[in-house]
């Protein structure tokens, strides 16, 4: 397996540039993880909201992953990353502030969660596929694999203290208030971003480029699915994405209502997994050296969706709850966070740099697409069914992406593409 030696580790120690973007995607992380259980938080716990509308709300954030990607891998692949980085964190916090002025007017409603939510993500979205294409390019191809895993390290600590802060901010502030917070990270990431010196690449057009949305579309996602290792994360990707929307749209709610758990102690529990997400960075070159790159990845997708059922045989006392919520949490996060730095690493590795936006754009349509509709089939399947029945179909569910992967030529991937 190609790997770092130890001076190329230590050569990103040393990188300001580098390091100044991986503070600015931390501080990011934190706002972000404020978001995604702030928003159901408020949702559940200040308006009421029923299962079918917290799957419309889990379906709007996906969906902006489909619209964004739809549009978006072209442009980005045409033009700088930074100005989009930075621009997209102005947007976030921008949007997010109209909550508490909603809130403070006594105009605040499900609709405006609904639009923040959606705008919010897309936002996201942007900033997540113009990253990806910009790493590569700031640190070389021949680091992307440690860039990645330190990325994914301290996006395990935002895991660890974002939802912690969200529960205890929601439980102590009125919920659109604590939104605040959410806003002066992305203000700060901005900043940061705003601090890199080192010049961006010029972007590499080749014949075609200028042909709009639809030809990046279309190139994003011919180029995904001719290269056999992409495609099949491509596919493991939608599948992920469709069953991951059940569990997206009726988790907050579950923990809240059918465990009697409290935003805080959710918080807490949450956190337990960014503790498990780190744990999972670390273990993940290991794992790949020992088994596989490509095994590792079905595996540890395995384990995951296995992991993430524990919470779904909780006792419903406070103890037994909370237990349980934990252990699947640091489970669930640990095996989930492996295939993510993997199957990304894989891709920045044997694709060309020019056509990353296009294809990170394909694998956020291709996941965003299809958990809108997991979310609204399973926040309708959620009041039908229960919850608890269609959280376990979604486990179920979870487990057809990585046996997938164990029947296609990803099982033959040993080793990291040079």
């Amino acid at each position: 397996m190609s790997s770092l030696s130890g001076s190329s580790r230590g050569a990103l120690w040393r990188d300001r540039d580098f390091l100044r973007l991986w503070s600015a995607q931390t501080v990011s992380d934190f706002g972000a993880r404020i978001t995604r259980d702030g928003l159901p938080m408020m949702a559940v716990v200040s308006l009421a909201a029923l299962p079918g509308q917290l799957g419309v709300l889990y379906a709007l954030t996906s969906g902006a992953a489909l619209v964004v990607g739809l549009s978006a891998g072209g442009y980005i692949d045409g033009t700088l990353r930074r100005p989009i980085l930075i621009a997209t964190d102005l947007i976030r916090a921008a949007v997010l502030i109209s909550l508490p002025v909603a809130a403070w007017l006594g105009v605040l409603s499900m609709v405006q969660v609904y639009v923040v939510a959606a705008l919010v993500a897309s936002a996201s979205v942007f900033f997540d596929i113009a990253d990806h294409a910009y790493l590569p390019g700031l640190v070389g191809k021949a680091q992307v694999v440690d860039a990645n895993a330190r990325i994914a390290a301290t996006e395990s600590v935002a895991e660890m203290g974002g939802p912690a802060l969200a529960g205890v901010l929601f439980q102590w502030l009125t919920a659109p208030f604590a939104v605040v917070v959410n806003a002066v990270t992305y203000l700060v990431s901005a900043v940061l971003l705003a601090g890199i010196r080192a010049p961006e690449p010029p972007p590499v057009r080749e014949d075609g480029d200028e042909g709009g949305w639809l030809h990046g579309v279309v190139t994003g996602a011919r180029t995904a699915w001719s290269e056999a290792r992409v495609r099949v994360l491509l596919i493991m990707s939608a599948t992920g994405g469709l069953f991951g929307g059940f569990f997206g749209a009726l988790y907050i709610a579950f923990v809240l209502r059918d465990l009697g758990l409290n935003p805080a102690l959710l918080g807490i529990g949450i956190a337990t997994g960014g503790v498990g997400a780190l744990a999972g960075s670390a273990i993940a070159m290991p794992m790949a050296r020992r088994l596989g790159v490509g095994p590792t990845i079905c595996v540890a997708g395995a384990l995951a969706a296995l992991g993430v059922m524990i919470v779904l045989l909780a006792p419903t006392n406070t103890v037994g709850a909370m237990a349980c919520l934990m252990v699947s949490q640091f489970l669930g996060d640990c095996f989930g966070v492996v295939p993510l730095v993997l199957a990304t690493s894989l891709r920045q590795s044997v694709l060309p740099g020019n056509v990353l936006g296009r294809v990170d754009a394909t694998f956020r349509a291709t996941g965003g697409g299809a958990a809108v509709v997991g979310a609204l089939a399973g926040g309708a399947l959620g009041q039908v069914l229960g919850m608890r029945v269609t959280l376990l179909l979604a486990v179920a569910g979870l487990m057809i992406g990585p046996l997938v992967g164990m029947l296609s030529p990803l099982r033959k991937v040993r080793e990291m593409p040079a």
